[in-house]
């Protein structure tokens, strides 16, 4: 038997974390890691490194564990690096490992292929946590700390670069060190919690906003949002922490005409793990109810887009429990027991939202109604940057569960897909849906041949409009001129042959139904065409909420 390498040491590793599934390109950089992989797990070839980002990030957050992506060196790990900001940007659990030249020649600069000038500079900027594997004694201990902090209350990808010749040193596996007490959750001061409890108490009309860190607190503010009379609105990362067909679950819409009337008339606003993005707030123009209390795990964001009356520094699940026994020890103030009024404005307010938007988006929404008719509520639904994920994929199309919600929280164009196939390998047994534009899926469209080697139960609902759709409509609407939005698309009944991958059509409204229905039953991926050109146009043309000086 040959002796074991950094390669057995990695499989080790992810054994004990739980992980099966990895993706990556091989490489000279990373071979004998790959081939460790591929023997004892799954090793995923996808076509380009940052998809195996983005497939790593999204089995990861459909599974709520770790995703792990393998890469190659210098030129691989910089491929990489756009879907580590969006890992990110989102504190996504992700380990990246990627490949370094052999340790004699590292910093040299002598042009050793693949090398590159500070690559953990480089990985330093994008990754919430890089470091390099200095010797062979110390690869199990940097590997470790790398996976304890993507798995950390802050998330985010944890980057380590391993040079080739440490890779294949040998290693004892059973010598890995053991995985680190987890710290005990944060815990705002009691006096803080006695005053938002009281806060909480008194009021009439409160509203709670539940962002990406309310997501593991889904009873706590579902019983919360009962025990207040309160309603609920969302940021994207929020959705699904309540399910979206609770009837005091306005969702995502805060910015809309009606979203902007009910903050105005709340007297209290909870904020729970948001951080007030620019686009979820029209660029910070949304304003807020001065009883404002926030709730976050990290200290730097209270306060930091909007001021709060109280800040609140703890882990979501645990300040919420810790407010709700508050509020159960304490005597009724009237507050809670006479907001019948206030429940059925949240309502109204939740059915106006969605009724305008449904208005809005013409035929489309016949597509949104099958989408969901289609799929279990456990399906995952990822959708990459696109005019109606963003219009009303990101809003009007429900979602029940924070780990069916998968999209780039960073905004970059083209993740989607990769996110998508990463999804579907975690849960192989359930049908998982992209939503992409033409423009989007032609970023990777590699990864077509991904889809089509792997296999997963995947349907892939392409929205053809010749181009960028969404900064077209805005050139259309703010400019007298189109530039660069306008592209040569596929003949998509050709490339699916060509990948050998079933296809469909949507052309009209009717047909949204049966080739949905059909597509998602399958056992294995198909290429759905939104033929938007003969499906008709939105009834309003969906823009961006972006600030441009053009517009002023």
């Amino acid at each position: 038997m040959p002796q074991p390498n950094g390669g057995d040491l990695l499989v080790a590793l992810l054994r004990d974390l739980g992980v099966d599934t990895v993706f990556g390109v091989v490489s000279v950089h990373n071979l004998p890691l790959v081939e460790a992989v591929d023997r004892d797990l799954r090793f995923v070839p996808v076509r380009h490194e940052a998809t195996a980002v983005n497939a790593a990030d999204g089995h990861g957050r459909a599974r709520d564990g770790l995703g792990c992506a393998l890469t190659s060196t210098g030129t691989g790990a910089g491929n990489a690096a756009g879907s580590l900001i969006e890992s990110l940007s989102t504190g996504s659990r992700v380990l990246h490992i990627t490949g370094q030249i052999d340790s004699a020649h590292l910093g040299a600069g002598r042009g050793f292929i693949h090398e590159t000038r500070d690559q953990l500079g480089m990985l330093r900027a994008v990754s919430s946590h890089a470091a390099t594997v200095p010797d062979a004694a110390s690869a199990g201990a940097v590997l470790r700390a790398a996976a304890a902090h993507a798995l950390g209350p802050a998330g985010g990808p944890a980057s380590v670069e391993w040079p080739i010749d440490l890779q294949y040193a040998a290693q004892d596996p059973a010598e890995l060190p053991a995985a680190p007490a987890p710290a005990a959750p944060p815990l705002p001061a009691p006096a803080a919690l006695d005053e938002a409890a009281r806060l909480l108490a008194a009021a009439r009309r409160p509203l709670l906003w539940a962002g990406g860190g309310a997501t593991t607190a889904g009873p706590e503010l579902t019983a919360l949002l009962a025990e207040l009379n309160a309603g609920l609105v969302t940021s994207n990362s929020g959705r699904g922490a309540v399910p979206e067909d609770h009837d005091r679950c306005v969702g995502n819409f805060a910015t809309t005409p009606a979203g902007r009337e009910l903050l105005a008339e709340a007297d209290l606003l909870l904020s729970i793990g948001t951080h007030f993005r620019s686009n979820e707030t029209a660029d910070w123009s949304l304003r807020l109810p001065a009883a404002h209390l926030q709730i976050d795990h990290d200290p730097a964001a209270l306060g930091r887009s909007y001021p709060a009356a109280l800040t609140l520094h703890g882990d979501a699940a645990a300040t919420l429990t810790a407010l709700r026994q508050r509020l159960a020890d304490a005597p009724p103030t009237g507050g809670r027991a006479a907001d019948g009024a206030w429940t059925a404005r949240v309502r109204d307010v939740r059915e106006a939202v969605r009724a305008a938007l449904r208005d809005q988006i013409g035929p489309q929404a016949a597509i949104c109604d099958a989408i969901r008719a289609a799929l279990p509520r456990t399906a995952v639904i990822a959708r990459d940057v696109t005019v109606p994920a963003s219009s009303w994929g990101n809003r009007l199309l429900e979602i029940y569960h924070p780990h069916t919600n998968v999209f780039p929280r960073g905004g970059g164009i083209g993740q989607g897909l990769g996110m998508g196939i990463g999804a579907a390998l975690a849960h192989p047994d359930t049908p998982t849906l992209v939503m992409a534009g033409d423009g989007g899926l032609a970023v990777h469209l590699g990864e077509l041949l991904t889809l089509a080697q792997e296999r997963p139960r995947l349907t892939l609902v392409v929205f053809n409009d010749g181009g960028y759709g969404v900064l077209r409509n805005m050139q259309d609407r703010y400019f007298d001129r189109r530039s660069g939005v306008d592209l040569a698309t596929p003949d998509f009944v050709a490339l699916a042959h060509a990948t050998g991958l079933p296809y469909a059509r949507i052309a009209a409204p009717d047909d949204a139904a049966p080739v949905l229905a059909a597509a998602t039953a399958s056992e294995g991926p198909t290429l759905v065409e939104v033929d938007l050109t003969a499906l008709g146009p939105m009834k309003t043309p969906f823009t961006p909420p972006v600030a441009l000086p053009a517009a002023r």
